[in-house]
């Protein structure tokens, strides 16, 4: 059986779909954060998304991603 010559951090096409939805649903929050009129609201909102984002960052488990992205 011969070896993959894909490196070890490749993703699967199943791991960058989902990627690219977590990315995209990113662009969407702050895209509506830009929105909110008050600047200290908009900054708190903005500090919030990224801090979530950052600790689920190393999420793998896919329907809990799956969920995030749904209800996002």
């Amino acid at each position: 059986m011969a070896a993959s010559r894909l490196p070890p951090a490749t993703l699967t096409l199943k791991q960058f779909v989902r990627r690219q939805q977590v990315l995209l649903l990113y662009r969407r929050i702050l895209q509506t954060i830009r929105q909110v009129p008050n600047d200290s609201d908009r900054k708190h909102l903005k500090d919030w998304a990224r801090e979530e984002f950052k600790r689920n960052k190393s999420a793998t488990e896919e329907v809990r991603t799956k969920s995030w992205i749904q209800s996002g």
